[in-house]
């Protein structure tokens, strides 16, 4: 453990640079939604911000916020759902570990937090987006981003969109997406409340009391060593460990130089901080995986192994596949459409440069078979297979929906799919619902507080997309809340 990130001592600190009743460590969605409620419940508050200006990773992201219960924008847009619906989804969607209490807790929480979100000026237009995609393609404002319409959660759970994505025109995918829409409300609303911000400070440790209470931390601006009290409470909003290559290599290998959905600024410090302290820990080896192929392609295709066989059903959420491409498939797959089905994707309106030529195309899946080099005879059982069930309407192997059930024609290609995925860790501190940062004991350490990718949040091994940012601005206003009242 670096000696910068050791606990220092508050009778050590001859005076204080800075202070407030509550101060906030990042000024991302957890961030920002901490500094909104903390103010909002009287208290003065100070953001502590490493980049030069507000908005961390979820500025630059596509937006969604996983909601649902039966929030105002699912009626407007003609769904129902409830929170049982909800929660029953997210049970099996988080992977083996989630936490059941937590995932409940949010799902009961989760229309008043749409409200929320949107009397702080979050726009959302009242409008289904329903093709594939990672996002909408325009300012829609609802659609599926978890695979809850495709097996075997729709037979799990009643499917209903939950991915909320704030209004934006003139967005352009990976470029300027809704994020920034999510953000800027939510920091104007910190602003108006009197919240004050310090940017280009990089926070180095916890500052504490002889009993153990977290009273500050010490910080570097500019080449100085600075203190910063907090009277209340310290809230830690700083994100995950992506760009952190020793915790990489040693909690996540398999995604180790491949960050997606990260900045520069996730480097762990937050939560090394806090370990320093003797924070507990959880899911750290779990990952989300990004596949690196448009949905518009992948749904009109069929997925193979190296082995030349399906092995999940190709309309389901794009990031489900791409983990069990990259855990369970040893990161090797081809999709495998023709001729007509690479036509209707780019006819789509997914821009033309994430839409992926095929690297082998041939007259017959035999000499496909032969040019990808898999075992003589798998590939064209599988699409022989294929191709009779689609004949019917059916999928009776992986149960892809019959809308985009179709034969594979002639010529045929393959798209190569070979290391095609990248990720972001979803482990992180341990949290109380109210936000409180465990010690190993199982204690909360007092006076401090996180939310966002720096905690082990609603995700374990599944993913949904939202999920960072629905629970990252959830618990960030209950560590506010909570922080203000310390």
């Amino acid at each position: 453990m670096s000696a910068d990130l050791r606990p220092v001592s508050a009778a050590s600190v001859a005076s204080w640079d800075h202070e407030a009743d509550v101060v906030i460590a990042g000024f991302g969605v957890a961030g920002a939604s901490a500094a909104v409620e903390a103010a909002s419940a009287g208290a003065d508050v100070l953001v502590l911000e490493r980049a030069g200006a507000w908005g961390g990773a979820a500025a630059l992201a596509g937006g969604f916020i996983y909601l649902g219960g039966g929030t105002g924008l699912q009626t407007a847009c003609g769904f129902g759902d409830s929170v049982d619906n909800m929660t029953a989804f997210l049970n099996a969607a988080m992977g083996p570990g989630a936490d059941q209490e937590r995932i409940a807790d949010y799902c009961a929480g989760s229309v008043a937090h749409f409200e929320w979100l949107v009397d702080c000026g979050v726009p959302f237009k009242p409008e289904f987006f329903g093709e594939p995609g990672w996002e909408p393609m325009g300012d829609q404002g609802l659609m599926y981003s978890g695979g809850e319409d495709a097996y075997p959660f729709n037979t799990i759970a009643e499917p209903a969109p939950r991915g909320h994505v704030p209004e934006m025109l003139n967005k352009k995918q990976g470029q300027a997406s809704a994020g920034f829409m999510l953000m800027k409300p939510l920091v104007e609303a910190a602003t108006n409340l009197g919240v004050q911000t310090v940017y280009d400070i990089r926070v180095q440790s916890l500052i504490v009391e002889s009993d153990g209470r977290v009273v500050g931390v010490t910080a570097r601006q500019y080449g100085t060593d600075i203190a910063i009290r907090a009277r209340r409470g310290v809230v830690l909003g700083t994100g995950s460990f992506a760009y952190n290559e020793s915790m990489m290599a040693r909690f996540t290998p398999r995604i180790a130089g491949r960050p997606v959905s990260a900045v520069e600024q996730h480097d762990g410090q937050g939560i090394r901080m806090a370990q320093a302290l003797g924070a507990d820990l959880a899911h750290t080896d779990a990952t989300e995986v990004a596949f690196l192929v448009d949905p518009q392609q992948l749904v009109r295709g069929i997925l193979v192994n190296g082995r030349g066989q399906r092995y999940v059903a190709e309309d389901t959420y794009p990031g489900r596949a791409g983990q069990l491409t990259l855990y369970h498939q040893d990161d090797k797959a081809y999709l495998i459409l023709d001729d007509e089905a690479q036509e209707q994707a780019l006819a789509s309106q997914t821009p033309k440069l994430i839409l992926r030529k095929p690297k082998w195309v041939c007259e017959t899946v035999a000499e496909l078979e032969a040019e990808i080099g898999l075992p003589t005879g798998s590939l064209q059982d599988t699409v022989a297979r294929y191709n009779a069930g689609a004949e019917r309407g059916e999928d009776p192997l992986l149960h892809k929906k019959s809308r985009w059930l179709r034969p594979i024609g002639s010529p045929v290609g393959a798209i190569d799919l070979r290391h095609a995925t990248g990720g972001f860790p979803l482990g992180g501190l341990r949290t109380t619902l109210s936000a409180e940062v465990l010690h190993v004991s199982g204690e909360p350490i007092p006076g401090l507080f996180a939310a966002g990718r720096c905690t082990a949040g609603l995700a374990a091994w599944g993913y949904a997309s939202g999920i960072s940012l629905g629970d990252g601005s959830f618990y960030g206003r209950r560590a506010g809340r909570a922080a203000a009242k310390a």
